[in-house]
Order: C-alpha cells, then sequence, then structure tokens
C-alpha cells in the first residue's frame, strides 16, 4: 500500500468532507449517540467509493472521522490565519481525554498546530456530521464572522 502523506504546506483539517480532495478516514465514531467518541486509526485510509458504500444509511461524516488539506480561505471557520472552528473547540468544549490519543495526522493536522494538545484532548468528541448535537457542540459548530 502506499503511504499517504500530506501537502507540506498545507495543514489538514481533522473534520473534512470525504469529496475534498485527498481526504483520508483516520478515525472511526464509535461510543454512544449522545457521547460519541472518535477510535483512531493506526494508519489513515484513503477515502475510496467503497468506504462510502460501507456507510451506506448515513452520512459517512456520521460514522468516520476525514482529514484533507485545509480549505483556508474557502472555509467558512477559516478567518484568514487560524481556524475558528478549532478555536471554539478548545475554548468551550471540555476534555474528554487525559493522555493524547493516538492519532496518525497530529503531525499535519491545524487544530494540532494551532491550538496544540488542548485541542488533541477535546478532538475525540467531536463529529463532523452530528444530527443530534447537544447545544453546546451546537454553538460550537455554528461559524461565526471573523
Amino acid at each position: 500500500m502506499e503511504a499517504i502523506t500530506a501537502n507540506k504546506t498545507t495543514p489538514l483539517c481533522p473534520s473534512a468532507r470525504p469529496e475534498w480532495e485527498n481526504s483520508t478516514v483516520f478515525g472511526v465514531v464509535t461510543g454512544k449517540v449522545e457521547e460519541p467518541r472518535v477510535a483512531y486509526l493506526n494508519q489513515r485510509q484513503p477515502v475510496t467509493d467503497e468506504l462510502i458504500a460501507l456507510s451506506a444509511s448515513v452520512t459517512p461524516t456520521e460514522v468516520f472521522r476525514i482529514s484533507a488539506p485545509c480549505a483556508t480561505k474557502s472555509c467558512q471557520h477559516f478567518d484568514g490565519t487560524n481556524c475558528r472552528l478549532a478555536m471554539r473547540v478548545v475554548e468551550q468544549l471540555p476534555a474528554v481525554v487525559e493522555e493524547l490519543p493516538p492519532c496518525s495526522i497530529r503531525r499535519d493536522c491545524r487544530w494540532y498546530q494551532q491550538e496544540g494538545k488542548v485541542a488533541c484532548m477535546r478532538c475525540p468528541q467531536v463529529v463532523t456530521d452530528n444530527y443530534n448535537p447537544s447545544e453546546q457542540i451546537r454553538q460550537v459548530a455554528t461559524p461565526t464572522a471573523g
């Protein structure tokens, strides 16, 4: 299998869409609907039609955490310098782990590069498409004006 590497000039978004170029799965959503948790894969997997088919009854981002090069100015969360979503995750969500989770994208992750390990301590509770979010999660996920 060919190694997957990040674009060295663009950090990876850890909450990407499967249709984005160079998207990879780095985690699987587990846990309860009320309290989801990401189980991190040892090695990223490319997003393929077969992988998308595995999540046929839900959107892929309900069950997979997907990374891809950050969309920067094309993203509603990007303020020109920073990811405001990462900022809100760190400011408004509690840590859900006591140690850094094993993560195959950390080195290249925008959230980690921008916010450090405090983002990683909150990351396992983030589900990109969460159709039953708490009010707190809903507020964190809502883009704010730059």
